[in-house]
C-alpha cells in the first residue's frame, strides 16, 4: 500500500462507518458515509462504475446532487445496475450528506429489491418512483435514527422484510434468476473477470446463446461485458492499492499496458494513473474492508437441457 496523500486521504472527505456485523442475507454489504465539509465533496466525486447493484439511501441535511456529462441532475435516494457511471459519465456533489450505501450482489438485488438488475438500463432511478411513500418513511426513519448502529440494522431489517415478502408471493419465472445465471455471475467473480462465456455456458450445460440472453436479462449486463466490468474493478483497485500498471495489466489478465488503459478509460473516463486517486475508489478499503464485488456461493447448476 503506498503511503497516504493528504490530498487523496478519503477520511478528509468522509466520515465512513461499517457494520459491526454481516447482513442477514448473502450478497448483501453496506456503509455509512457522512461528508467532513472539506470543501471537496462540494467540488464533486467521480462516480467509478462496481459490479454490484448499488443502493444509496440519503437522510441528510442537504440531499447529494447526483449529475451526468448531459446536465441531467437528480437529489434523492437512488438505485442503480452494475456498472454506474461508466466512461466517467456521472459525478456526485453536495455539502452535509448523509447516507448509507447498500452494494447488493446483482443475483440477489431483484428479490431484496423488488425490480431486476435488467430493468434498471443502467441508469440510477429514484427509490421513490419504486417504493412509493415507503421511500419517505425510510428516510424520516434514518435520519431520527440516533447511531449508525440503528442506521444499519434499519436498513438490513427493510430489505430482509422485502426479501421474505417477495419469497412468500409466487413469483413469475421472469423475476426470478436462474441458478445457471446465478452460478454464471459467481463464477466470473470468483475469476476476476477471467473466464470465457463458452467455458460458462459449457459449466451450466446451456448454449452461448441462452445463457447470453438470460443472463443479460437478469443480471442487466452481458456475460462478456459482466467479466469485463469485473476485471476492471479487480485492476483498478490493485491501482488504487499503489501497484504499477504494468504489473496490475499482467496480475489482472490484460494483454499488455494498452489495454488495461483502453478499459480504464473505458469505464472510469480517466487514465489509469488518475484513477489510482479517484476518491470514489480510495474510499473502499474503509467501507468495504472486505474488497471486491459481493458473491454468494450457490451451489453449481445439474445440467440441463442446451436451449
Amino acid at each position: 500500500m503506498r503511503p497516504v496523500d493528504p490530498e487523496r486521504d478519503p477520511t478528509a472527505v468522509w466520515k465512513v462507518e461499517c457494520p459491526t456485523r454481516p447482513s442477514r442475507m448473502p450478497g448483501v454489504r453496506m456503509a455509512g458515509f457522512r461528508d467532513n465539509g472539506t470543501g471537496l465533496a462540494a467540488a464533486g466525486h467521480r462516480v467509478v462504475p462496481h459490479p454490484d447493484v448499488t443502493l444509496f439511501l440519503e437522510f441528510g441535511a442537504r440531499a447529494p446532487l447526483m449529475e451526468d456529462t448531459a446536465g441531467r441532475q437528480r437529489r434523492e435516494s437512488l438505485l442503480a445496475g452494475p456498472g454506474l457511471g461508466s466512461g466517467g459519465a456521472l459525478w456526485v456533489r453536495g455539502e452535509d450528506l448523509e447516507c448509507v450505501q447498500v452494494r447488493l450482489s446483482p443475483p440477489v438485488a431483484g428479490v431484496v429489491l423488488g425490480v431486476s438488475p435488467g430493468d434498471l438500463d443502467g441508469a440510477p432511478v429514484p427509490v421513490e418512483d419504486l417504493w412509493g411513500r415507503e421511500a419517505a418513511r425510510i428516510r424520516e426513519r434514518l435520519s431520527e435514527a440516533a447511531t449508525w448502529g440503528e442506521r444499519f440494522a434499519l436498513t438490513d431489517a427493510l430489505l430482509a422484510r422485502r426479501y421474505d415478502e417477495a419469497a412468500r408471493r409466487s413469483r413469475s419465472a421472469d423475476s426470478a434468476v436462474d441458478p445457471e445465471v446465478a452460478w454464471a455471475w459467481h463464477r466470473i467473480v470468483a475469476g476476476h473477470g477471467l473466464i470465457r462465456v463458452d467455458a460458462l455456458a459449457a459449466e451450466v450445460g446451456w448454449s452461448r446463446k441462452r445463457l447470453w440472453a438470460r443472463f443479460h436479462a437478469q443480471i442487466g449486463l452481458p456475460p462478456k461485458r459482466a467479466a469485463t466490468l469485473v476485471r476492471f474493478d479487480h485492476a483498478a483497485h490493485l491501482l488504487t492499492a499503489g501497484e504499477p500498471a504494468a504489473r496490475v495489466a499482467a496480475d489482472a489478465g490484460f494483454a499488455d499496458q494498452s489495454h488495461l488503459h483502453r478499459d480504464v478509460m473505458a469505464f472510469a473516463g480517466v487514465t489509469p494513473t488518475a484513477v489510482a486517486g479517484e476518491p470514489w475508489l480510495t474510499v473502499d478499503d474503509l467501507a468495504w474492508p472486505n474488497g471486491g464485488a459481493s458473491s454468494e456461493s450457490p451451489a453449481r447448476p445439474g445440467r440441463t437441457d442446451p436451449g
